[in-house]
């Protein structure tokens, strides 16, 4: 369960105060009323800020808005609102000429009933109404009155164990999906749930088990990538990958009979561009952004979103889970602008591929070697020939493809080899595919084992060999001055959008105790290990001063020792690192 947030707080006292927006004639959809595309680009609304959907929609150039949130007034009530309303009721006199103003430019909106005020108040429709077929009345009248294919259903919260709650919503949703097709009309739903890492929660799958057992068809899950809660060290485009990764696997067993392209097709992401609620550990930056968008269309996801469209500008740097400004320095429609281009899917597709490694790690002895398989697939269109390369392999490595050409679909075979002369240390290998269409890459990590039998080495502590294998965030560099010893040391680079991060990858020895030393300098300093052990400290001095850091390993002893400062606290500096 996620902690309440200011943002959405603000939804029950706002939606008291909020008026009809705009006046119009009723829109309705026909039965031959086109479904959204394949590939939509769907951001937020918020709806009960005042703003006109259709403004902002061509100011931003987002086409297609996600609209928030459909509630009813009190629990135990039946009736669906705008924001819970009673002022802005399912009616041509709320949005209705808005809506059909972004309809007319080639665009749709997706009404979104619950959101996090609702499911936390008993007022989303079906935790409030017992009546499914009201419930499934109110999605009725929501596609009638204006022209819609698809409600998004944001269950949060204590919708999420609301077990009657759960299955009168689904039950509605099969209802209203029979309802369609007696009548002609395209419908389709979608769930958008809060997500771990690495996919769904137990609370969400069993949203959707209950879907499946009331033959409930789900067209979309849409996992919400942010507010992960969970103290932990994050990189968010990365963490979108590993999540939706988690969910396809999840929507496997659920959905037996679907092909792998197919179950990509029903997932979504939703973005918090900037700062979310929990505040700057989980910061998703300008950086994330255009992969986050290319690993989107090349995986071939159904939904791309963020939350919410009015946050889309850097108004308020700095500042965490605010309404109306992401809390980083950004152009003003800056995700949005990078996002648009996901929106597609019509007509004959281009062709395009992706490539995967499998293994995506290992680990060897100095000597030794490893291999993984990189596999390539057919996102759209037809197969294609694709050219394999390896690059990034260290002095004392050497990486091969064989074969070094494959049709898409097809496999190659990696082989690492490591002589007696490599480092210890982990590099990563990226081995990229090249065909008619473009290019992608997939990143194979080899971690270099230290001497005695895994007990592990951190190399390049004191930077006097330069930055390698150490990576870091934007602006990491070995400088000369300051140097705590040596000729040279680790500058840091914080700023408002990232905190600086420069980590190497080790494997030490699993199930024992060992101890972290740096020396650091500057503001909010902070050093640690993540991955098989979790342990940090951090300190603020204009002079060096020393972090331990004691920590045990786990079962694979494979951990990230890392330094980094805080968000627009300047530069700092680390030297002389070491694990023993």
């Amino acid at each position: 369960m996620r902690p309440r947030t200011p943002l959405r707080a603000l939804l029950a006292t706002t939606a008291l105060i909020l008026s009809a927006f705009g006046v119009g004639a009723v829109t309705t959809t026909t039965a031959g009323a086109a479904t959204l595309p394949t590939h939509v680009f769907a951001p937020y609304f918020e709806a009960w800020t005042g703003d006109d959907p259709a403004t902002l929609s061509q100011q931003s150039g987002a086409r297609y808005l996600t609209m928030a949130f459909i509630q009813t007034s009190a629990q135990g009530s039946c009736t669906p609102y705008w924001n819970g309303d009673t002022g802005s009721p399912i009616a041509s006199s709320s949005f209705g000429s808005s809506i059909s103003s972004i309809q007319s430019a080639g665009g749709d909106v997706i009404p979104s009933f619950g959101g996090y005020t609702a499911d936390n108040t008993g007022t989303e429709i079906a935790d409030s109404c017992s009546d499914v077929g009201q419930i499934a009345a109110a999605y009725e009248k929501v596609i009638t009155t204006y022209g819609i294919t698809r409600i998004d259903l944001d269950t949060e919260d204590n919708s999420l164990t609301n077990s009657a709650g759960i299955d009168r919503r689904n039950k509605a949703v099969k209802q209203v999906e029979d309802w369609a097709a007696a009548n002609g009309r395209t419908v389709q739903f979608s769930y958008t749930l809060p997500t771990t890492t690495g996919g769904l929660a137990a609370s969400g799958l069993n949203v959707l088990r209950n879907a499946v057992s009331n033959n409930a068809r789900i067209d979309v899950v849409n996992i919400m990538t942010f507010d992960y809660y969970d103290n932990a060290s994050h990189e968010m485009a990365n963490d979108t990958k590993t999540a939706a990764t988690g969910l396809h696997g999840q929507l496997a067993t659920l959905y037996p009979g679907k092909s792998s392209a197919e179950l990509w097709n029903m997932i979504g992401v939703t973005e918090m561009p900037g700062i979310d609620d929990f505040g700057p550990a989980e910061t998703f930056t300008t950086a994330d952004a255009a992969p986050v968008e290319q690993w989107a269309a090349s995986t071939g996801i159904n939904t791309l979103s963020f939350w919410a469209l009015q946050r889309d500008n850097g108004g308020c740097p700095g500042t965490g889970g605010a309404g109306d400004c992401s809390g980083i320095a950004q152009d003003t429609w800056f995700f949005s602008h990078t996002f648009e281009p996901f929106t597609g899917g019509g007509g004959t597709p281009a062709n395009d591929f992706s490539i995967a490694a499998a293994p995506s790690a290992a680990a060897v002895s100095p000597g030794g070697s490893t291999s993984a398989t990189i596999s390539t697939a057919v996102t759209s269109g037809s197969a294609q020939s694709v050219a394999l390369t390896a690059s990034g392999a260290p002095s004392g490595v050497t990486a091969s493809l064989s074969p070094t050409s494959v049709t898409a679909g097809g496999s190659a075979t990696l082989k690492v080899t490591t002589t007696s002369a490599a480092a210890p240390g982990s590099y990563p290998i990226t081995v990229t595919g090249k065909a008619a269409s473009g290019s992608h890459g997939t990143t194979f990590t080899l971690t270099v084992n230290g001497s005695g039998g895994g007990s592990g080495s951190l190399v390049n502590g004191g930077f006097e060999a330069g930055l390698s294998p150490w990576t870091c965030q934007p602006g990491g560099a070995v400088v000369t001055s300051p140097a705590h010893s040596g000729g040279h040391a680790l500058q840091v680079a914080a700023t408002s959008s990232q905190t600086g991060e420069c980590d190497q990858s080790l494997t030490l020895q699993p199930n024992h105790a060992y101890t972290l030393t740096g020396w650091v300098q500057g503001n909010y300093a902070y050093v640690g290990v993540s991955g098989d052990a979790t342990a940090s400290t951090w300190a603020s001095s204009s002079g060096w001063t020393k972090l331990t850091v004691p920590f045990t390993t786990g079962s694979t002893g494979k951990v990230t020792v890392y330094a980094h400062g805080w968000y627009a606290q300047g530069s700092i500096y680390a030297d002389d690192f070491a694990v023993s």
